[in-house]
């Protein structure tokens, strides 16, 4: 497995890294053997979260003989300094580690969310002691934002910053990677197969691979999954014209429905959830049944009786998305589900 350096980390990991998302959704002996899979070909980074369900707990089963090659990369949503810290004792424990490589703020896509993990007493205070005792090595930050996903960077407090990187959301190309070469820090792309609408995983995988800085982390279920992965990332990364001409196709089909999740068309004035009713189907693809129908989705779903279609998310929509009917669409599939239609 060919290898890259993750930033000012300095830390030597794998070309392609694995997100623990969909490792829930297999039976627990079956997404052991995955992510051992995984170890033994090679990958050496995983990124996952506290807020992932049983995704640590799946993983802390898997490494108790992989540790010392495995960099583990997980994250807390909270941003007072009690409940991070308690975040992170808990993430030990279901991780079965005494350290984890790189805790990460997960999802500070706002800059109210931004200024709150740095106030006293905020959960980067949690931080900077867990690095001074030794149980983290290395602070990341995970953002939907542009703007956020540059003062990380900028801000010299972080050794990585995980964001949204595909060849339909490419904003990174054009400045957040040069930003990041600048300031040493380490670039993790979530979401290479933009939430799973992109199909082909030649493309999309070698697409990344141009990029000698990035760290692609892409969610697996299956072995035969990481195992087609591996083989591209063994193989040569150059595209083909053909290629070329796929994901242009491709970037045509989805530019004007891919949500990129930067929260722009929030808060409804009537209390609507429309990120989440805008990325349904992505949820579907990544997590288990009973977690899409009864944790997630449900509030979300019921939120949409209060729409009044005064178009105010499709006006604020930078990318000029029809919101309102892709939502409608997504309701649909959220109700075959339910219904036992879809499974």
């Amino acid at each position: 497995m060919k290898t890259m350096r993750l930033g000012k980390t300095g830390l030597s990991v794998s070309r392609i890294g694995i997100g623990g998302i969909p490792i829930q959704r297999p039976p627990e002996e079956t997404a052991i053997k995955v992510l051992q899979r995984c170890f033994d070909l090679g990958i050496s980074y995983i990124d996952t979260s506290i807020a992932y369900g049983t995704s640590e707990e799946r993983i802390g089963k898997a490494i108790p003989d992989y540790r010392d090659d495995i960099i583990i990369a997980t994250k807390t949503g909270w941003r007072d300094i009690d409940m991070a810290n308690e975040c992170l004792e808990k993430s030990l424990t279901n991780l079965r580690t005494d350290y984890i490589d790189i805790w990460q703020f997960h999802n500070v896509s706002t800059l109210s969310a931004f200024k709150q993990v740095f106030k006293s007493d905020g959960a980067m205070e949690a931080a900077q002691q867990a690095l001074e005792e030794g149980k983290i090595n290395h602070i990341g930050i995970s953002s939907h934002s542009l703007e956020i996903a540059r003062r990380a960077i900028t801000s010299g407090d972080f050794s990585t910053v995980l964001f949204p990187f595909n060849f339909v959301r490419s904003e990174p190309v054009e400045e957040l990677l040069l930003l990041a070469q600048k300031h040493d820090v380490g670039f993790v792309a979530m979401k290479p197969f933009a939430g799973g609408t992109i199909k082909d995983a030649n493309i999309a995988i070698k697409y990344l691979l141009q990029f000698d800085t990035v760290l692609p982390v892409v969610g697996v279920e299956k072995i035969s999954e990481i195992e087609e992965i591996v083989d591209i990332v063994k193989g040569a990364w150059d595209l083909t014209p053909q290629d070329r001409h796929m994901m242009e196709t491709i970037h045509v089909q989805l530019d004007k429905t891919l949500c990129r999740q930067c929260g722009d068309c929030q808060p409804c004035p009537q209390g609507v959830h429309v990120q989440m009713l805008m990325i349904t189907k992505g949820m579907w693809r990544l997590w288990p049944r009973e977690e899409f129908l009864n944790r997630w989705m449900p509030n979300a779903v019921k939120s949409w009786d209060n729409c009044d279609q005064c178009e105010e998310c499709e006006q604020k929509c930078l990318y000029h998305l029809p919101i309102r009917k892709i939502i409608s669409e997504n309701i649909a599939f959220y109700n075959k589900v339910a219904q036992g239609i879809i499974q």
